[in-house]
């Protein structure tokens, strides 16, 4: 009887070691297999295909459904592809995806930079699909994650063109929109274009490939009657090389206001 169990014991012993080598290899194989897939996304959005990287970004949060750099790339493509799209049915699908992936990151990870800059782009894609009273609300939540993402991470150069962002269109409502805003937000900060140029020039700084910046700073630059400054800004922009399917609009849109401005 004690050799009979001796037996069992010992087969039970090498069942659970085999066990564990078949889980620690399936684990290395299913490791891989994210880390392939997530990088053919990356090789696709260097090729300026985006939908083609938003697929294969989906098909890696499906494997590691709570990894933030994966969240953050299906949340950020969703909102630049949907704000290309023609058809609003269809952009308002894109942008509510981007929301739940963004909203899925922020809910894990409330203190990280990468989840508050995803909620804060999001929201800016959202605005614009909104009715000017329900844009008030939103405009402010922008400023608070775009905030919190600063906060946790200074040299998060999106986080600081956001905010730059948010001070230009805030300079540029109009008056009544500019009331409402102080109605329902009575500690709302003065704003104005010298405030918008301060938060980009600090973008610029940290991330001197980030074509959308030196656009609204060169726009920002013309609202405040800077002329020259905004040539200047211009011209570095054209040199630049294309990182997104958007800075190849971005750039003929720029050597457009440039040619203007000669």
């Amino acid at each position: 009887m004690r050799v009979s169990l001796l037996k069992l014991s010992s087969k039970i012993v090498s069942f659970i070691a085999t066990f564990l080598i078949v889980v620690s290899l399936m684990s290395k194989l299913y490791a891989q297999g994210f880390e392939s897939i997530f990088q053919q996304g990356l090789n696709y959005e260097l090729a300026l295909n985006e939908k083609a990287a938003l697929l294969k970004y989906i098909e890696a949060q499906k494997l590691q459904p709570l990894n933030l750099e994966v969240l953050y790339k299906c949340s950020d493509l969703c909102g630049r592809i949907g704000n290309r799209e023609k058809k609003i049915e269809l952009r308002n699908d894109y942008f509510a995806s981007s929301m739940s992936y963004a909203k899925i990151a922020i809910k894990q990870y409330p203190t990280s930079d990468v989840s508050n800059i995803a909620m804060a782009i999001v929201l800016g894609h959202v605005a614009l699909t909104k009715s000017p009273k329900e844009k008030v609300s939103i405009v402010i939540e922008i400023k608070k994650y775009a905030e919190k993402a600063i906060r946790y991470n200074p040299v998060n150069a999106i986080a600081w063109h956001v905010l730059g962002k948010w001070y230009y269109e805030v300079s540029n409502l109009n008056f009544f929109e500019k009331m409402a805003l102080k109605i329902m937000y009575s500690d709302l900060p003065n704003a104005s274009f010298d405030d918008a140029i301060k938060y980009f020039e600090k973008a610029k700084s940290i991330d001197r490939d980030f074509m959308l910046n030196y656009f609204e700073l060169a726009k920002s630059y013309l609202k405040n009657n800077q002329k020259s400054k905004a040539k200047i800004v211009l011209s570095e922009l054209i040199k630049l090389q294309y990182k997104t399917e958007d800075d190849i609009l971005i750039k003929k849109e720029a050597d457009k206001l440039l040619k203007t401005l000669d």
